[in-house]
């Protein structure tokens, strides 16, 4: 399965992003989707995740209140909406994918719970 991430860009401080994720096939054990950011000189991050089938959601606290990962199951694609963007939030946002049930959705923060990974998309905020 190949992940391609879009929709980054450079946006002022307290504006808006949406990024995307297409998966190059439809794979019926695709169970986790993620997202993660890496900024310059820090080690990558989780941001958020979304089950495929019941879309149960779970956010780093950093995104909680601003950030929304969504699925469009009939494009295979999700999304990651990000509103009221700080300079922190600068970093090359990656998606990622899990395939295979997980005991929580906590487990969804490690990166090691994935099995393949997209590419990046970059995400500047100016101040």
């Amino acid at each position: 399965v190949q992940l391609q991430a879009s929709g980054g860009g450079l946006v002022q401080t307290g504006g808006s992003l949406r990024l995307s994720c297409a998966a190059s096939r439809r794979t019926s054990s695709t169970y986790i989707r993620g997202w993660f950011r890496q900024a310059p000189g820090k080690e990558r991050e989780f941001v958020a995740a979304i089950t495929w089938n019941a879309g149960i959601t779970y956010y780093a606290e950093s995104a909680k209140g601003r950030f929304t990962v969504a699925k469009n199951n009939a494009e295979n694609t999700v999304s990651l909406q990000m509103n009221s963007l700080k300079p922190e939030d600068t970093a090359i946002y990656y998606c990622a994918a899990r395939m295979g049930p997980i005991a929580s959705m906590e487990v969804t923060a490690e990166e090691r719970e994935y099995d393949y990974w997209g590419q990046g998309t970059q995400v500047t905020v100016s101040s």
